[in-house]
Protein backbone atom coordinates (compact mmCIF):
# COMPACT_ATOMS: atom_id res chain seq x y z
CA UNK A 1 0.00 0.00 0.00
CA UNK A 2 1.76 3.47 -1.11
CA UNK A 3 1.42 6.04 1.46
CA UNK A 4 -0.51 8.33 0.23
CA UNK A 5 -3.63 5.75 -0.79
CA UNK A 6 -2.84 4.44 3.13
CA UNK A 7 -3.57 8.02 3.95
CA UNK A 8 -6.56 8.34 2.06
CA UNK A 9 -8.40 5.40 2.72
CA UNK A 10 -7.07 5.90 6.84
CA UNK A 11 -8.95 8.86 6.91
CA UNK A 12 -11.90 7.26 5.14
CA UNK A 13 -11.66 4.92 7.85
CA UNK A 14 -11.95 7.49 10.92
CA UNK A 15 -14.96 9.76 8.87
CA UNK A 16 -16.63 6.25 9.00
CA UNK A 17 -16.02 5.24 12.31
CA UNK A 18 -17.19 8.62 13.48
CA UNK A 19 -20.62 8.32 11.58
CA UNK A 20 -21.26 4.75 13.66
CA UNK A 21 -20.27 6.06 16.97
CA UNK A 22 -18.79 9.40 17.58
CA UNK A 23 -17.37 8.61 21.52
CA UNK A 24 -14.11 8.12 22.00
CA UNK A 25 -14.36 4.70 22.95
CA UNK A 26 -16.46 3.71 19.98
CA UNK A 27 -13.22 5.15 17.70
CA UNK A 28 -11.03 2.81 19.63
CA UNK A 29 -13.29 -0.13 19.77
CA UNK A 30 -13.47 0.23 16.03
CA UNK A 31 -9.62 0.66 15.59
CA UNK A 32 -8.72 -2.31 17.55
CA UNK A 33 -7.75 -4.41 14.27
CA UNK A 34 -5.22 -1.70 13.19
CA UNK A 35 -4.17 -1.76 16.84
CA UNK A 36 -3.65 -5.50 16.60
CA UNK A 37 -1.33 -4.90 13.66
CA UNK A 38 0.68 -2.27 14.77
CA UNK A 39 1.10 -3.61 18.09
CA UNK A 40 4.69 -5.96 19.45
CA UNK A 41 3.70 -9.30 20.48
CA UNK A 42 4.65 -8.53 23.79
CA UNK A 43 1.70 -6.09 24.35
CA UNK A 44 -1.62 -7.58 23.30
CA UNK A 45 -4.59 -5.69 21.99
CA UNK A 46 -7.02 -6.26 24.91
CA UNK A 47 -4.45 -4.92 27.27
CA UNK A 48 -3.60 -1.64 25.40
CA UNK A 49 -6.72 -1.07 24.74
CA UNK A 50 -7.75 -0.96 28.72
CA UNK A 51 -4.74 1.15 29.01
CA UNK A 52 -6.24 3.61 27.12
CA UNK A 53 -9.52 3.56 27.90
CA UNK A 54 -8.09 4.21 31.74
CA UNK A 55 -5.81 7.25 30.53
CA UNK A 56 -9.50 8.78 29.22
CA UNK A 57 -11.46 7.81 32.51
CA UNK A 58 -8.54 9.63 34.81
CA UNK A 59 -8.18 12.51 32.64
CA UNK A 60 -11.64 13.89 31.71
CA UNK A 61 -9.95 16.55 29.60
CA UNK A 62 -8.45 13.66 26.98
CA UNK A 63 -12.17 13.14 26.12
CA UNK A 64 -12.58 16.44 25.03
CA UNK A 65 -9.37 16.35 22.38
CA UNK A 66 -10.20 16.39 18.74
CA UNK A 67 -10.78 12.26 17.70
CA UNK A 68 -8.02 12.51 15.27
CA UNK A 69 -5.63 13.60 17.57
CA UNK A 70 -6.50 11.29 19.87
CA UNK A 71 -6.20 8.29 17.75
CA UNK A 72 -3.46 9.60 16.06
CA UNK A 73 -1.16 10.09 19.38
CA UNK A 74 -2.72 6.13 20.50
CA UNK A 75 -1.42 5.32 17.39
CA UNK A 76 2.02 6.35 17.78
CA UNK A 77 2.62 4.40 21.48
CA UNK A 78 0.77 1.34 19.41
CA UNK A 79 3.20 1.46 17.08
CA UNK A 80 6.05 2.45 18.88
CA UNK A 81 4.94 -0.80 21.46
CA UNK A 82 4.94 1.35 24.08
CA UNK A 83 2.37 1.66 27.19
CA UNK A 84 0.69 4.83 27.44
CA UNK A 85 -0.71 6.85 30.56
CA UNK A 86 0.56 3.63 33.20
CA UNK A 87 2.83 3.51 36.44
CA UNK A 88 5.67 2.34 34.22
CA UNK A 89 6.50 5.59 32.70
CA UNK A 90 6.84 4.45 28.84
CA UNK A 91 4.62 6.87 27.26
CA UNK A 92 1.78 9.58 27.74
CA UNK A 93 -1.01 11.10 26.00
CA UNK A 94 -1.52 14.47 27.28
CA UNK A 95 -4.30 16.94 26.27
CA UNK A 96 -2.96 19.97 24.52
CA UNK A 97 -4.44 23.49 24.04
CA UNK A 98 -3.61 23.90 20.32
CA UNK A 99 -3.99 27.10 18.83
CA UNK A 100 -7.32 27.46 20.95
CA UNK A 101 -8.74 23.77 20.35
CA UNK A 102 -7.75 20.91 22.54
CA UNK A 103 -5.52 18.47 20.95
CA UNK A 104 -3.54 15.07 22.35
CA UNK A 105 0.28 15.23 22.12
CA UNK A 106 1.81 11.93 22.43
CA UNK A 107 4.99 11.70 24.25
CA UNK A 108 8.12 8.77 25.13
CA UNK A 109 8.77 8.21 28.31
CA UNK A 110 12.29 7.61 30.31
CA UNK A 111 11.46 4.38 30.62
CA UNK A 112 10.23 4.00 26.84
CA UNK A 113 12.93 5.99 25.76
CA UNK A 114 15.18 3.03 27.59
CA UNK A 115 13.68 0.02 25.50
CA UNK A 116 13.14 2.30 22.54
CA UNK A 117 16.92 2.36 22.81
CA UNK A 118 17.34 -1.70 23.97
CA UNK A 119 15.43 -2.42 20.57
CA UNK A 120 17.46 -0.61 18.37
CA UNK A 121 20.38 -3.50 18.69
CA UNK A 122 22.89 -1.03 19.02
CA UNK A 123 22.71 -0.25 22.96
CA UNK A 124 24.29 -2.92 25.38
CA UNK A 125 23.75 -0.83 28.06
CA UNK A 126 21.68 2.41 29.22
CA UNK A 127 21.39 3.84 32.33
CA UNK A 128 20.36 7.46 34.37
CA UNK A 129 20.53 8.13 38.26
CA UNK A 130 20.21 11.17 40.15
CA UNK A 131 22.74 12.58 41.69
CA UNK A 132 21.81 13.78 45.40
CA UNK A 133 23.85 17.12 47.19
CA UNK A 134 25.86 14.44 49.71
CA UNK A 135 26.58 11.97 47.34
CA UNK A 136 30.20 11.63 45.74
CA UNK A 137 30.46 12.86 42.07
CA UNK A 138 33.00 13.47 40.06
CA UNK A 139 33.12 14.05 36.26
CA UNK A 140 35.61 15.16 33.94
CA UNK A 141 35.11 15.74 29.77
CA UNK A 142 37.86 16.10 27.45
CA UNK A 143 40.54 13.44 26.10
CA UNK A 144 40.37 10.97 28.52
CA UNK A 145 36.29 11.74 29.89
CA UNK A 146 35.92 10.33 33.87
CA UNK A 147 32.73 9.59 35.73
CA UNK A 148 32.28 8.26 39.25
CA UNK A 149 29.10 8.23 41.59
CA UNK A 150 29.47 6.60 44.91
CA UNK A 151 25.82 7.64 46.31
CA UNK A 152 25.90 8.07 50.14
CA UNK A 153 24.68 5.23 52.46
CA UNK A 154 21.74 7.54 54.28
CA UNK A 155 20.90 11.08 54.21
CA UNK A 156 21.62 12.05 50.82
CA UNK A 157 20.09 15.58 50.64
CA UNK A 158 18.67 16.86 47.68
CA UNK A 159 18.68 16.14 43.85
CA UNK A 160 21.44 18.35 42.50
CA UNK A 161 22.44 16.53 39.21
CA UNK A 162 21.25 13.85 37.00
CA UNK A 163 22.99 11.83 34.57
CA UNK A 164 23.48 9.40 31.81
CA UNK A 165 25.90 6.89 30.42
CA UNK A 166 25.37 4.56 27.21
CA UNK A 167 27.71 1.34 26.21
CA UNK A 168 27.39 0.15 22.91
CA UNK A 169 27.39 -3.15 21.62
CA UNK A 170 30.20 -2.00 19.38
CA UNK A 171 32.74 -0.86 22.71
CA UNK A 172 32.24 2.87 22.74
CA UNK A 173 30.29 4.42 25.63
CA UNK A 174 29.21 8.01 26.61
CA UNK A 175 28.12 10.32 29.31
CA UNK A 176 26.30 13.59 29.87
CA UNK A 177 25.44 15.34 33.22
CA UNK A 178 22.89 18.14 33.84
CA UNK A 179 22.20 20.43 36.85
CA UNK A 180 19.15 20.50 38.28
CA UNK A 181 18.58 24.19 37.15
CA UNK A 182 19.76 23.24 33.63
CA UNK A 183 16.99 20.56 33.69
CA UNK A 184 14.65 23.12 34.68
CA UNK A 185 15.52 25.72 32.56
CA UNK A 186 15.62 23.09 29.67
CA UNK A 187 12.27 22.05 30.25
CA UNK A 188 10.65 25.14 30.65
CA UNK A 189 12.05 26.03 27.26
CA UNK A 190 11.33 23.38 24.98
CA UNK A 191 8.04 22.33 26.72
CA UNK A 192 5.52 24.33 26.28
CA UNK A 193 3.09 22.75 29.30
CA UNK A 194 5.72 22.54 31.75
CA UNK A 195 3.82 24.50 34.64
CA UNK A 196 0.42 22.34 33.51
CA UNK A 197 -0.76 19.84 36.03
CA UNK A 198 -1.65 17.18 33.88
CA UNK A 199 2.26 17.73 32.36
CA UNK A 200 4.74 14.59 33.19
CA UNK A 201 6.94 17.13 34.42
CA UNK A 202 4.76 17.71 37.16
CA UNK A 203 3.85 14.40 38.39
CA UNK A 204 7.08 12.47 37.72
CA UNK A 205 9.89 15.22 37.22
CA UNK A 206 13.23 12.85 38.33
CA UNK A 207 11.70 10.53 35.13
CA UNK A 208 11.40 13.40 32.89
CA UNK A 209 14.46 15.00 34.10
CA UNK A 210 16.35 11.44 33.00
CA UNK A 211 14.28 11.13 30.28
CA UNK A 212 16.09 14.88 28.94
CA UNK A 213 19.61 13.63 30.00
CA UNK A 214 19.65 10.59 28.38
CA UNK A 215 18.09 12.49 24.79
CA UNK A 216 20.66 14.45 25.45
CA UNK A 217 23.46 12.00 25.70
CA UNK A 218 22.19 9.84 22.70
CA UNK A 219 22.79 12.79 20.43
CA UNK A 220 26.61 11.25 20.25
CA UNK A 221 25.58 7.63 19.77
CA UNK A 222 25.98 5.85 16.16
CA UNK A 223 22.70 4.54 17.03
CA UNK A 224 20.45 3.46 13.62
CA UNK A 225 18.32 6.17 11.88
CA UNK A 226 15.24 3.65 13.03
CA UNK A 227 15.94 4.78 16.53
CA UNK A 228 16.43 8.22 15.85
CA UNK A 229 13.17 8.42 13.98
CA UNK A 230 11.70 6.73 17.02
CA UNK A 231 12.69 9.76 19.19
CA UNK A 232 11.77 12.63 16.31
CA UNK A 233 7.91 11.08 17.70
CA UNK A 234 8.31 12.72 21.03
CA UNK A 235 6.56 15.97 22.03
CA UNK A 236 4.10 15.46 18.57
CA UNK A 237 0.46 15.78 17.77
CA UNK A 238 -0.54 14.23 14.72
CA UNK A 239 -4.09 13.89 13.31
CA UNK A 240 -3.32 11.75 9.98
CA UNK A 241 -3.41 8.07 10.52
CA UNK A 242 -1.01 6.13 8.54
CA UNK A 243 0.68 2.60 8.66
CA UNK A 244 4.12 4.70 9.44
CA UNK A 245 3.19 7.07 12.17
CA UNK A 246 6.44 8.58 12.93
CA UNK A 247 6.37 9.81 8.81
CA UNK A 248 3.72 11.76 9.64
CA UNK A 249 4.16 15.97 9.96
CA UNK A 250 3.77 17.40 13.76
CA UNK A 251 0.86 19.63 14.17
CA UNK A 252 2.06 21.52 17.49
CA UNK A 253 2.08 24.70 16.77
CA UNK A 254 5.24 26.46 18.10
CA UNK A 255 5.33 28.96 20.78
CA UNK A 256 6.74 31.80 18.78
CA UNK A 257 3.88 31.87 15.68
CA UNK A 258 1.10 34.78 16.19
CA UNK A 259 -1.01 32.06 18.02
CA UNK A 260 0.25 30.75 21.13
CA UNK A 261 -0.47 27.27 22.24
CA UNK A 262 -1.65 26.53 25.97
CA UNK A 263 -1.32 23.58 28.01
CA UNK A 264 -5.33 22.38 28.01
CA UNK A 265 -5.60 22.43 31.96
CA UNK A 266 -4.75 26.13 31.86
CA UNK A 267 -7.48 29.07 31.72
CA UNK A 268 -7.34 31.19 28.60
CA UNK A 269 -6.20 34.72 29.37
CA UNK A 270 -8.53 37.67 29.33
CA UNK A 271 -9.04 39.25 26.04
CA UNK A 272 -7.62 35.77 24.26
CA UNK A 273 -10.11 34.82 21.51
CA UNK A 274 -10.60 31.27 23.07
CA UNK A 275 -11.05 29.68 18.86
CA UNK A 276 -7.70 31.35 17.42
CA UNK A 277 -5.93 31.68 21.09
CA UNK A 278 -5.25 35.58 19.52
CA UNK A 279 -5.17 38.59 21.38
CA UNK A 280 -8.89 40.73 20.66
CA UNK A 281 -8.68 44.16 20.08
CA UNK A 282 -10.19 46.69 23.00
CA UNK A 283 -13.45 48.71 21.54
CA UNK A 284 -13.22 52.20 23.20
CA UNK A 285 -15.74 51.71 25.77
CA UNK A 286 -13.32 48.64 26.83
CA UNK A 287 -10.20 50.87 27.49
CA UNK A 288 -12.52 53.46 29.68
CA UNK A 289 -13.92 50.91 31.40
CA UNK A 290 -10.61 49.76 32.51
CA UNK A 291 -8.98 53.13 32.86
CA UNK A 292 -11.78 53.87 35.15
CA UNK A 293 -10.85 50.41 37.13
CA UNK A 294 -7.19 51.65 37.39
CA UNK A 295 -8.28 54.46 38.60
CA UNK A 296 -10.53 53.08 41.54
CA UNK A 297 -7.96 50.65 42.48
CA UNK A 298 -5.45 53.50 43.15
CA UNK A 299 -7.87 55.68 45.22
Amino acid sequence: MNTKGGLTKKTAQVQKMQQKDTSLKGLIKAMEPQIKKALPSVLTPERFTRMVFTALSTNPQLQQCTPASFLGAMMQAAQLGVEPNTPIGQAYLIPYRNKGKLECQFQIGYKGLIDLAYRSGDIKDIQAHEVYENDLFEYEYGLEPKLRHVPAIKDRGDVIMYYAVFHMTNGGYGFEVMSKEDIIQHAKKTSQFFSSSYSPWNKYFDEMAKKTVIKKVLKYAPVKTEFVRAIAADETIKSTLSEHMVDEEDETVTIDTEAETMPADEPIPDGVDPKTGEVKKQTAQEKQDDAILEASLDM
